[in-house]
């Protein structure tokens, strides 16, 4: 393995080895601290529940969660999430959220000590909601219900979300994955195009680009832009890599299907999964 998530893909410049993906904070949280357990409040407490999860797991991508530590120092901040409405902007609140020092120094701290743990064998990825995505949750934090998205506010969102990558621009990440809210399948080619200023801020850094959308791939100039796209159903052409998404298959005692070129597994476990299951079932998607 790399430290470059681009090294790693199937179907690209790189040796493609990488052969399951695994979305795995809400089950290792849950299953070595305990329900309720946040290793977020700070990046030596973080390490040692990272280092703990990566030993229980062996994961291909080393993922680090931004959007659930933004979660979890807000917990702590009262004051802060009284502040996120008080402007009637659309994009206000996560511009907000993603300008507090705090919380950036803590991804700092975190990211390089993440990297330094994984000594260059696995890829480092930034996993976070879309622009679209973490607009929609940071109006909810600030109480707005039902909140209607527009354009421009998808595209406000994400130079937000760029100019928080540029504070871990001098650490070398392997990747970031933007992902879709779960409900979401209705997602427009306008969309992805609107992500343009995060998009370039990552290919500026060279960080591989990869894209979890929850419904059909958007007809979008922008999705080529992308280095893997992962999704039980989307499939896209070199020399991009597609992500399978199995996590339903998986977990239902489904037949798994068998990988093409330039094509990996992507699981998500559930918090509540048994053990046992887990393990067997990562034996079987490695086999």
């Amino acid at each position: 393995m790399s430290q470059h998530l681009a090294d790693d893909l199937p179907g690209g410049t790189g040796g493609g080895r990488l052969r399951v993906w695994l979305k795995a904070s809400a089950y290792t949280r849950r299953l070595l601290l305990g329900s309720g357990g946040d290793p977020w409040v700070s990046a030596p407490q973080y390490l040692a529940y990272f280092s703990q999860a990566q030993g229980l797991l062996r994961p291909d991508v080393a993922v680090v969660e931004v959007g659930e530590m933004f979660d979890s120092w807000l917990s702590r901040h009262p004051e802060v999430v009284a502040e996120l409405g008080s402007k009637r902007r659309l994009s206000f609140p996560l511009r907000k959220l993603l300008e507090q020092d705090e919380p950036r120094q803590i991804l700092a701290e975190v990211v390089e000590a993440v990297i330094a743990n994984l000594r260059g064998q696995t890829p480092l990825v930034l996993a976070m909601p879309s622009p679209k995505h973490w607009l929609r949750h940071a109006n909810a934090l600030a109480g707005r219900v039902g909140v209607e998205l527009d354009p421009d506010g998808i595209e406000d969102a994400a130079m937000y979300m760029a100019d928080l990558m540029r504070s871990v621009s001098a650490y070398p990440v392997g990747g970031v994955l933007l992902e879709e809210h779960p409900t979401d399948s209705d997602m427009e080619a306008t969309d992805v195009e609107r992500y343009r200023p995060l998009i370039n801020v990552a290919k500026h850094y060279r960080w591989s680009l990869a894209l979890r959308p929850r419904g059909a791939a958007p007809a979008s100039p922008a999705l080529a832009e992308f280095d893997a796209v992962i999704s039980p159903i989307i499939r896209v052409p070199k020399p991009a890599s597609s992500g399978v998404d199995v996590g339903a298959v998986l977990w239902h005692g489904g037949s798994l299907p068998v990988l093409d070129q330039g094509q990996f597994y992507f699981v998500e476990i559930p918090a509540e999964q048994q053990p046992e299951l887990v393990l067997e079932s990562l034996a079987w998607l490695r086999a």
